[in-house]
């Protein structure tokens, strides 16, 4: 990975970090997503998925996430 670039989100859903990926490149941040999953344990357990954005949207990505997560409790 490139220089200054810092990991905002994870999980241990692909799922969920696909979707909070999409979001972000649909509002203008650049976003990576590093699945960490083993794959010779593709079925049994299920690996980290990882986002990373350039620290200069750091913010913008953190409060985008935030929002998403506020606005789906509701």
């Amino acid at each position: 990975m490139e220089k200054d670039w810092i990991k905002i989100f994870d999980t241990n859903s692909p799922f969920e970090a696909e979707l909070i990926k999409g979001m972000l490149l649909e509002n203008g941040v650049n976003a990576v997503l590093l699945n960490r999953q083993d794959s010779s344990y593709l079925q049994a357990l299920p690996g980290r998925a990882e986002i990373y954005v350039h620290v200069s949207q750091e913010a913008q990505a953190l409060e985008l996430i935030n929002e998403g997560r506020s606005t789906t409790k509701q």
